[in-house]
C-alpha cells in the first residue's frame, strides 16, 4: 500500500494549530488537539444552525445565511412573530401587523417585503430593519404564491385566490404599488421562487399534482426550462436565476428532504436536508450558501439548517 509521503512527496506536517491558508488535499496533524485534519472541497451539505424561538410553518423568509429574517406563519394559529438571524441564533424583533401563513417574501434582513398569504389576502408589508408598515396591496389576493426580488423591486407569481383554484397572475412591485405583468405559463400553488424582479425563477408547486416544473422570467415573460428531478410542493428556494437551491417539500405524500441545485440550465440532486420538512422557509444569496428554517417535519418545527459548499476542514477518525 502506498504511503501518504509516496503519493504526495511529503510527510504529514505536525503543527500546533491549523494552518491559516491550507490548500485542497492538504493534511496535517494538530499537536494541540491531537487529531489529524485535512482540507477538502465540500460539494454541499447541511448542518445544524440555531433554532427559531417560535416553531411554525408556512412562514416567510428572506436574507442570507448569516443575516436572515423569518416572519409570519402558523404555530397554529396564524402568527405575526418576526425573528432575525445573525449566523448563530435568532432574536425576536417587532411583529408583522397582520398574522398570516403561506405568504411570500423578498428583500434582505434590514429591508424586506412580505406579501399575500392565508386567508387569501393581498396585504403587503414593508420592513425597514426595525418595524413593519402596511403598504399597497397586491391586485390579486392569494396565498401559497411565489416571490422574488428586493424591497423596492419585487415579483409575485401564481398562488391560490379566495374563490379557489390556481392562478398564473404575475405582479411587479416598484416600491409603491403592484402592476400586473405577463402571466406564468402554468397555474400552480405552493411553489418556490428565486432571483430578482427582472431575472427570476419559479419552480415546483402543485398544478393538480406535485410538479417539478421550472419557469424563467426575463423581466417581460416566462419561459419553461428544465424541470426539477423530484416534483414537489410546499418546498423552499433561495438564490438567483442562474444559481438557485430547492429543498424540502412534499410529494403528496411523503414529506421529503430532497435538495437540488440549479446552474442556470438544469437541476442536480445534491445532499438532502437532515430532516424531511415541508412548508419551510429559506434564505441565501445563491446555491453555495443557504439557510432552511421552520416548517412541518411532520409537527411544527423551529429547526434551522445551514447549507455550505466549498473548502472545508475535516477531522479524520479511525471509524
Amino acid at each position: 500500500m502506498s504511503t501518504y509521503k509516496q503519493i504526495h512527496g511529503t510527510d504529514i506536517e505536525v503543527l500546533s494549530s491549523d494552518p491559516a491558508n491550507p490548500v485542497e488535499g492538504q493534511v496535517w496533524y494538530n499537536s494541540t488537539s491531537n487529531v489529524v485534519k485535512g482540507l477538502i472541497n465540500n460539494p454541499g451539505s447541511w448542518s445544524t444552525g440555531g433554532s427559531l424561538n417560535t416553531a411554525r410553518y408556512g412562514l416567510g423568509g428572506t436574507g442570507t445565511q448569516t443575516a436572515a429574517l423569518a416572519f409570519g406563519g402558523s404555530t397554529p394559529p396564524f402568527t405575526t412573530v418576526t425573528e432575525s438571524y445573525n449566523g448563530t441564533s435568532w432574536t425576536e424583533v417587532n411583529d408583522l401587523n397582520s398574522g398570516r401563513q403561506n405568504l411570500a417574501a423578498a428583500g434582505t434582513q434590514t429591508a424586506a417585503l412580505g406579501f399575500g398569504g392565508s386567508p387569501a389576502v393581498g396585504e403587503t408589508e414593508s420592513w425597514n430593519g426595525t418595524s413593519w408598515t402596511e403598504v399597497n396591496d397586491l391586485n390579486t389576493g392569494r396565498f401559497s404564491l411565489g416571490g422574488a426580488g428586493i424591497q423596492t423591486a419585487a415579483l409575485a407569481f401564481s398562488g391560490a385566490p379566495p374563490g379557489g383554484g390556481f392562478v398564473t397572475a404575475t405582479e411587479s412591485w416598484d416600491g409603491t404599488s403592484w402592476t400586473e405583468v405577463n402571466d406564468l405559463n402554468t397555474a400552480r400553488v405552493a411553489l418556490a421562487g428565486a432571483g430578482i424582479q427582472t431575472a427570476a425563477l419559479a419552480f415546483g408547486g402543485e398544478d393538480g399534482t406535485p410538479t417539478g416544473l421550472t419557469e424563467s422570467w426575463n423581466g417581460t415573460s416566462w419561459t419553461e426550462v428544465n424541470d426539477m428531478n423530484t416534483g414537489r410542493r410546499r418546498l423552499a428556494g433561495t438564490g438567483i436565476q442562474t444559481a438557485a437551491l430547492a429543498f424540502g417539500g412534499d410529494t403528496d405524500p411523503p414529506i421529503v428532504a430532497n435538495t437540488e441545485s440549479w446552474n442556470g440550465t438544469s437541476w442536480t440532486e445534491v445532499n438532502d436536508l437532515s430532516t424531511a420538512t415541508q412548508l419551510l422557509a429559506g434564505a441565501g444569496a445563491d446555491n453555495t450558501s443557504a439557510l432552511a428554517f421552520g416548517g412541518l417535519a411532520p409537527a411544527s418545527t423551529a429547526a434551522t439548517e445551514e447549507w455550505n459548499t466549498g473548502p472545508q476542514t475535516i477531522t479524520f477518525t479511525d471509524s
